[in-house]
């Protein structure tokens, strides 16, 4: 439970970096799978371990497939920051949790006890919230843009959650690589048909933080990530997904001057309050 708490909170950080990058959505997607992947390849190197040992045919389609659509889901969550505050575009992308947990119902058979569906209800009450929709009506168009982006994003994130819930018994390192390279793969022709990576200013600025959002915000934190998810209820991964947005909220308010009321407050306090009411046994 620790791993996803921390990578948690890591995913809840990259709103506050990718304000501070001046790449385009698709650039900034390429070279996050690509430094992500590389450095977790040269990190199994170092400990001399044999990559992909375990992966049968099946899994390894799988992960390439839920790897491009990591891909794309970054491009949309990027686009969404770029047309609306961090705090709204992760309300949005955290729509997938509530997707999750109705299709696990679903899918994976996992019963739903009353307590853990009111504790997804009030998480949700807690990000609607957060967003402030409550006190400032309608969105404009550019705001409405980033929603819809956001909610896209929130889609296939959702989709590769529970991909990845079918995917049993690969190493957390094999999958982070695969599904890593794998993004940044099918990142290739849309980049070269767009933005292309050329103009860009490389500055020791933009290059330490394309390193650490490559290396910490997504290969350790995936790595965190879906090798915490086996052995976690889809429900329980869902509510704890929540971690990441009162991040993002709290970091946007203190970094970027975004503004935080007193029901945005509340709304945060209500998203950890399920996820830890959630949990107690």
């Amino acid at each position: 439970m620790l791993k996803l708490i921390l990578a948690m909170l890591i995913f809840g950080t990259i709103g506050i970096f990718r304000k501070m990058i001046p790449l385009s959505s698709a650039q900034l997607a390429f070279f996050r799978g690509a430094i992500g992947s590389v450095s977790l390849v040269l990190l199994v190197s170092v400990r001399r371990r044999r990559i992909l040992g375990r992966i049968t045919r099946k899994k390894l389609f799988m992960l390439i497939t839920s790897g491009a659509m990591i891909g794309v889901n970054w491009i949309l969550l990027f686009e969404a920051y770029n047309y609306t505050t961090v705090s709204v575009a992760t309300l949005c992308y955290y729509m997938a949790p509530t997707f999750v947990v109705v299709l696990s119902a679903v899918l994976f058979r996992e019963p739903m006890s009353l307590r853990n569906g009111l504790c997804v209800i009030t998480a949700l009450l807690g990000m609607v919230l957060i967003s402030g929709v409550a006190e400032s009506g309608l969105p404009g168009v550019n705001e409405l843009r980033g929603i819809i982006f956001g909610l896209a994003a929130a889609c296939l994130y959702a989709a590769v959650v529970l991909e990845n819930k079918r995917i049993q018994g690969a190493p957390a390192y094999d999958k982070t690589i695969l599904q890593l390279a794998s993004a940044a793969l099918v990142l290739v022709p849309y980049l070269a048909v767009t933005d292309g990576v050329t103009g860009i200013a490389w500055t020791p600025q933009v290059i330490i933080l394309l390193l650490f959002v490559g290396i910490v915000h997504t290969g350790l934190s995936y790595v965190l990530y879906f090798g915490s998810i086996e052995g976690v209820r889809t429900q329980t991964l869902a509510l704890f997904s929540y971690i990441d947005p009162v991040t993002a909220l709290i970091l946007s308010a203190l970094l970027l001057h975004e503004k935080m009321t007193m029901l945005g407050i509340l709304g945060a306090c209500m998203i950890l309050g399920a996820a830890i009411v959630s949990e107690r046994k």
